[in-house]
């Protein structure tokens, strides 16, 4: 695992993936990388423009004609919906990589919290509904990325749209520690049912990408690219746990990878450990459960009838 590079990916034809948030950053080289070895890229994007763009760089970057963009707006349940009801036949990997950190308040289309609207609950109902095409893929693989963010976080049942008080570090937390235990949920389902589905995660330690635009304040900004330049890896090697964890041979369902160098922040990919809370099963249920009132989206009912 610590020699492991993107050359490394075995041939993926005959595959489709398909990324969140795929104009830029992580997902941008993520569908590179993946494209490259033959898959059938779909890049999931919310700017039509970007997307766009980024559709013809993947192209040229992989040499491969077999990418294509689709909009989505995770910010948006009837987007999500849109998306996932034009995709037919299997879908082998999923990459749930779109997200948004320490933006202002404000809210989704459906009146969520941003950060936990669009990180955990976009993804979750995304992942629901597209379910009957992972599991027709057989096997299939989901890969949900996180971030060392979620160390702090903790999910707050008694406000979990920040209605009381609006932290956007605290909030930003909350949706990257949820992702953990959503993915984790969904392992245990997928044994339980007996889903030819793996269900991982990845966090890229401390990339150069540009999820900082939407923060809130310009001195932040200043103080993180300065470090950043410093301490952070290039997008190319933080999306390296990603590609690991949707491809390697050896992955096992709730596995966690990230870079292995000091305190995470770069380097190779290798397994990692969550903060010991991300496996309290009666949390992980009581989100599930939860997300499933708020976005209508109930895995069990899409189950096929026996």
């Amino acid at each position: 695992m610590s020699s492991f590079t993107a050359d490394a990916i075995g041939d993926l034809t005959d595959r489709r993936v398909i990324i969140t948030g795929a104009n830029s950053g992580l997902g941008l080289q993520t569908a590179v990388a993946l494209a490259r070895r033959g898959a059938d890229v779909v890049l999931a994007c919310r700017n039509e423009q970007r997307g766009r763009d980024a559709e013809q760089k993947v192209r040229a970057l992989s040499g491969s004609e077999r990418v294509g963009m689709r909009l989505l707006d995770l910010a948006s349940l009837a987007s999500v919906r849109a998306f996932a009801a034009d995709v037919t036949g299997p879908v082998h990997i999923l990459v749930n990589n779109a997200g948004v950190m320490a933006t202002p308040k404000s809210t989704t289309a459906d009146g969520f919290e941003l950060q936990f609207g669009t990180n955990h609950l976009g993804h979750f109902a995304l992942t629901g509904l597209l379910l009957p095409n992972l599991r027709e893929a057989g096997p299939a693989r989901v890969v949900t990325l996180s971030s060392l963010a979620h160390k702090g976080g903790r999910i707050d049942f008694d406000d979990l749209q920040s209605e009381r008080r609006y932290r956007r570090w605290r909030a930003y937390g909350q949706s990257k520690i949820a992702n953990l235990y959503f993915m984790v949920e969904l392992d245990r389902r997928a044994r339980a049912a007996g889903w030819d589905l793996t269900s991982v995660a990845a966090h890229p330690g401390l990339a150069d990408t540009n999820l900082t635009a939407g923060m809130q304040a310009p001195a932040v900004l200043d103080v993180l690219a300065g470090f950043s330049r410093l301490m952070s890896q290039s997008d190319a090697a933080g999306a390296l746990p990603t590609l690991y964890a949707a491809t390697a041979d050896d992955v096992r369902g709730g596995d966690y990878y990230g870079p292995s160098g000091p305190g995470e922040t770069r380097g190779a990919p290798r397994l990692v450990a969550p903060v010991a809370r991300v496996l309290d099963h009666d949390i992980a249920v009581r989100l599930w459960n939860r997300s499933v009132e708020l976005t209508g989206v109930d895995f069990a009912a899409l189950q096929p009838a026996t």
